[in-house]
């Protein structure tokens, strides 16, 4: 295994290039190094190879919902991450799935991706001060 490169990485997950781009660009100059994904076969190979520190995924990758699962699979795998959903509109049952799913937040897609990141570079830093110093136990 590699050694600590001082670097936070961001898994941005969703179906369209332009958007993928934008997450891309703002967190970069955030300091943060992205891996992106349009598809779920390409998320699910991208955890199996690095360590996420944030996840940002779409709800809606080929077809509505589908993107609930991969939060939820980011949650097991990732506990200590920061994972955030965009969804198409927060109803009941966006808020049910968020937390069925392990999410921590979950933003409307009507939002900009700066408010989005943010508020996303905002949290990620909240919960990485929360998190116990020291070894492994």
């Amino acid at each position: 295994m590699s050694g600590w490169r001082g670097t936070k990485f961001a898994l941005i997950v969703h179906p369209e290039l332009r958007v993928l781009a934008q997450y891309q660009t703002l967190l970069s100059k955030n300091g943060v190094t992205t891996v992106v994904a349009r598809d779920l076969p390409t998320a699910l190979l991208a955890i199996t190879q690095h360590y996420f520190d944030i996840a940002i995924v779409s709800s809606q990758l080929s077809e509505a919902g589908d993107g609930w699962p991969l939060a939820g699979v980011l949650h097991l795998v990732f506990p200590g991450s920061y994972i955030g959903v965009l969804v198409p509109g927060a109803d009941l049952l966006t808020l049910q799935s968020a937390i069925n799913s392990g999410v921590q937040d979950v933003y409307e897609i009507t939002q900009s991706p700066q408010s989005v990141v943010r508020a996303v570079v905002a949290a990620a830093k909240l919960v990485e001060s929360n998190k116990p110093s020291g070894h492994l136990q």
